[in-house]
């Protein structure tokens, strides 16, 4: 049976050149980065150089460079950091009603701590509009945080606008970066940003180890105490093989991007234009063009996005869906309700993120396999039926 993964939005696998970087830190390069013998010295180099990787790739200093364990925990920081660091400044935080559950959660969290959180709403197409963000402003707000991507849809912010309009106003600007590292280029002090979240395993690093941008000058809480480690505001013994794995894969993922977007691109508009043709009561959630290079949304009317997938992973491929059936919850996805879709076509959606290794006989499978499965499901569908019982195809 075929394997072909569709799912890179969710992780992607380590490249071997990543993973080489990576095994001697598990066996004879295993001292501890504090010490002050060269064993432990070696790997705080090993950090320092990786770091120096982490910064070149978005244009920061070194030390503005700091780990973490992956990205919820970047985006926890970010605003928990922040907002007890200013709390004396103001309480009011202003993010969108898109973000990933590791900002909104985090914003129901500080919500109970006493702060004040404007979500902003997006367009049809996912896009949050800055004259709204601009409204929301307050003298009291002390953040705002806008992903700079979204996780679902592929919608691309406009950062580098709201990041001037923060740094006008004199407030500090989070982007959740997660899904854009390794396809979208990104300048930090060009786009007027001070903080970021990014994530290792989306783009060919392993996982359990993300960073935090932070810029210099930015006041901000410790996210652990116990240790000096990221110079007193991340305790903790490094991880030292995952943090070097990182580096490897930022430095690798950034110096073929637009050859690499450009092949992402000629999968994505083909597979969008050819399963909308080919299956009617369809339709492709988020922008056109204003998207990832690699991710296609798609809604498909009178079924569930959880039987697509099982029917997929029956033929061998590995999709997502926009409902959060794999979370336990029976609630279709926020991001597809905040653009407008009703309950049961927000039900109906299919992900599908395309990656470094699939390719043009990859798609032509899954634009064979795709639309009978569809057609199946339909024909079990009661809602189907009816909608063919009153004459309206």
């Amino acid at each position: 049976m075929k394997n072909i993964y569709f799912d890179h939005a969710a992780t992607t696998s380590v490249k071997p050149e990543v993973l080489e970087t990576m095994l001697p830190f598990f066996t004879e390069k295993y001292g501890n980065p504090s010490s002050i013998y060269s064993l432990g010295r070696e790997n705080k180099k090993a950090i320092d150089d990786a770091r120096e990787k982490v910064a070149k790739a978005l244009n920061a200093l070194p030390k503005e460079i700091f780990f973490t364990s992956g990205g919820t925990e970047a985006d926890n920081w970010a605003l928990e950091g922040i907002a007890f660091a200013n709390q004396a400044k103001g309480k009011h935080i202003i993010t969108t009603n898109i973000e990933h559950h590791a900002i909104l959660h985090t914003c129901k969290f500080l919500e109970k701590q006493g702060f004040e959180i404007t979500y902003i709403p997006v367009d049809n197409q996912g896009i949050v509009h800055i004259e709204d963000i601009a409204k929301a402003i307050r003298p009291d707000t002390i953040l705002i945080s806008v992903m700079f991507t979204n996780n679902e849809i592929g919608t691309i912010q406009p950062i580098k606008e709201i990041g001037a309009l923060a740094k006008e106003k004199g407030i500090c600007f989070h982007t959740d970066a997660v899904q854009a590292i390794g396809n979208i280029p990104i300048d930090v002090k060009d786009m007027n940003i001070d903080m970021l979240s990014l994530s290792g395993h989306k783009f060919y690093g392993p996982k359990g180890v993300g960073v935090l941008y932070i810029r210099d000058g930015v006041r901000i809480y410790p996210f652990m105490n116990g240790g000096a480690q990221e110079r007193g505001k991340r305790a903790s013994t490094e991880n030292v093989a995952g943090i070097v794995g990182l580096g490897k894969a930022i430095e690798l993922a950034t110096e073929n991007i637009e050859q690499y977007n450009a092949k992402l691109m000629k999968l994505r508009d083909r597979a969008i234009k050819e399963i909308l043709e080919k299956i009617p009561y369809s339709r492709l959630n988020g922008d056109e063009k204003n998207r990832l290079p690699g991710n296609v949304n798609i809604s498909f009317e009178f079924i569930e996005g959880e039987s697509i997938l099982l029917m997929l992973d029956m033929k061998g491929i590995c999709a997502s869906s926009g409902s959060a059936c794999t979370s336990g919850s029976l609630d279709p996805s926020h991001v597809l309700l905040a653009i407008g879709l009703p309950h049961e076509i927000a039900h109906g959606s299919l992900r599908l993120t395309f990656g470094e290794e699939n390719t043009d006989s990859d798609l032509d499978y899954l634009l064979e396999t795709l639309p009978p499965i569809i057609e199946k499901l339909r024909a079990m569908s009661p809602l189907y039926d009816t909608f063919i019982k009153n004459g309206r195809i």
